[in-house]
């Protein structure tokens, strides 16, 4: 079997929108958590913290999204389709994320905050790609 047409399977040029905004709706979801547990002030004298705070989630997601299907011909053709693709990509990113963050990157990976990344980033994943849905 050729190693190509696993990804290729995985991977479809139409998803590029998709991938951009979930991107910037983890970003946002990251940058509000750092903002609700630090001030401007640190994070303007501390600008690699916010890089810290993104890398962990960052690198999960790059690694597990394509794997999982995250942007294959399915997650393009309905909300139906894209939202729980989406989701089931999450978790497991989050996880990876979680474990970077705790034995790579400075940072806790509690089990309160744990749940909170599943949580949250589900709805901001979930919610971009609605809105994606019913805006196009």
């Amino acid at each position: 079997m050729d190693d190509s047409s696993f990804l290729a399977t995985r991977l479809d040029r139409d998803a590029a929108p998709l991938a951009v905004g979930d991107l910037i709706a983890l970003i946002v979801l990251l940058t509000v958590g750092a903002l609700n547990h630090s001030t401007v002030e640190f994070l303007s004298s501390n600008p690699l913290y916010l890089l810290e705070v993104f890398a962990p989630f960052l690198i999960g997601w790059a690694i597990v999204a394509p794997l999982i299907g995250a942007y294959s011909a399915g997650a393009v053709e309905t909300a139906k389709s894209s939202i729980p693709l989406v989701i089931r990509s999450w978790i497991p990113a989050a996880v990876v994320g979680l474990a970077l963050r705790h034995f790579v990157f400075r940072g806790s990976a509690a089990p309160a905050f744990a749940v909170v990344m599943l949580v949250l980033g589900s709805v901001a994943l979930g919610g971009w790609r609605a809105l994606y849905f019913k805006l196009r």
